[in-house]
């Protein structure tokens, strides 16, 4: 498993922790101090009273110290009123500053998860849109058209499958580019060298029929994902258009070409390289799951287990927040942020941060 990557320094809710233990610490420095003084202030009073029984004893002569004794006795009060006074102020303050920095550091954490949950489902939606645009673009392709009619001959399979492998030498988020005849028989890709596709029966995948089913040009089909035999087992999507008479969007079906999208190596990618700081990547996962929790890209590796907690379906029932709850036994923060789409693509998936608190 790749290591995430992380940012060197603490993230703001780190440093309201330390802001927070600092205010702890100067507290407690407080305290010590007041104990002192009043240590003092006891001393003090001591002191008051030896002077008071010093002046009884010695008569009129000893008046003086009666004087200053009842002095010390009004000072060491003040001071144990202002000592008592300030105790109560700090810790009263005190109080109110941690409620205040629990709060931030809460808010805080909440507001930045979820920005950063939804920049990655965004940077997914994105870079799928162009994914199937790529398609609909490339199933109109004069070489893969040709390649598609029937009785087509060797030479017109041979020259669409160096025209695919020639968009894959420049489109390396792809494993392959697969053209299929209506059947469902593979005719020709662009990878024939790595992966001996041709001639394999791919009707009854998912990306097949779903582009079959399309009424024009202008629509694709999609499988998601999965481990692919057309990719050595790799996880994959697939994207896929019907391959047009003519090019034409409105033209009839002659084909399906499908286009083998590297998942991991994108999704991956987003999830090990979600800012997080040292410190939160210690207790921090990042995933992105599909709507029953099913996990199709983890920063922890791809356990089988979906991602389940009670309030999944009312988190990800809006389009972004966090919660706190307990997973195996222990709090943690959930931030979620639904799919927003772009353009006119949208996976419907879902991002989370779970860092433990």
């Amino acid at each position: 498993m790749t290591t995430p990557a992380s940012v060197p320094d603490a993230s703001v809710d780190d440093h309201i922790r330390e802001v927070a233990h600092l205010s702890g610490s100067l507290l407690e420095q407080l305290r010590r101090s007041l104990q002192r003084i009043d240590e003092i202030n006891r001393t003090t009073h001591v002191i008051s009273m030896n002077a008071r029984i010093e002046s009884v004893r010695i008569g009129a002569a000893g008046r003086s110290f009666g004087v200053i004794a009842e002095e010390m006795d009004g000072l060491s009060r003040r001071v144990a009123d202002t000592t008592r006074e300030i105790a109560r102020l700090a810790d009263s303050s005190s109080v109110d500053m941690s409620g205040s920095l629990a709060r931030l550091e809460r808010d805080v954490r909440r507001t930045r998860l979820t920005g950063l949950a939804l920049g990655n489902i965004d940077l997914i939606d994105r870079n799928l849109y162009e994914r199937s645009c790529d398609v609909r673009w490339w199933a109109t392709d004069a070489a893969v058209v040709a390649a598609a009619r029937p009785g087509s001959s060797a030479a017109e399979l041979a020259h669409a499958s160096r025209r695919m492998g020639q968009i894959l030498d420049s489109y390396t988020v792809y494993f392959d580019l697969v053209l299929a005849a209506p059947d469902g028989r593979v005719l020709a890709n662009g990878r024939p060298a790595q992966y001996a596709s041709a001639g394999r029966d791919v009707a009854a995948q998912a990306w097949f029929p779903s582009a079959v089913r399309t009424p024009s040009g202008e629509e694709f089909g999609f499988q998601g994902v999965h481990a692919s035999v057309l990719a050595g087992g790799e996880r994959v999507l697939v994207y896929s258009c019907a391959v047009r008479e003519d090019g034409r969007i409105d033209g009839r079906p002659l084909g399906v070409l499908g286009i083998v999208f590297r998942w991991d190596a994108l999704a991956q990618t987003i999830v090990e390289r979600t800012p997080l700081s040292e410190q939160e990547w210690q207790r921090s996962r990042v995933a992105i799951v599909d709507g029953g929790g099913n996990v199709l890209a983890d920063s922890s590796g791809l356990p089988a287990e979906p991602i389940d907690f009670a309030e999944r379906g009312t988190l990800f029932a809006g389009t972004r927040g966090a919660l706190v709850t307990q997973l195996q036994g222990r709090a943690y923060c959930i931030a979620h942020a639904a799919s927003p789409g772009y353009e006119t693509y949208r996976t419907g998936w879902h991002s989370l941060i779970l860092q433990a608190l």
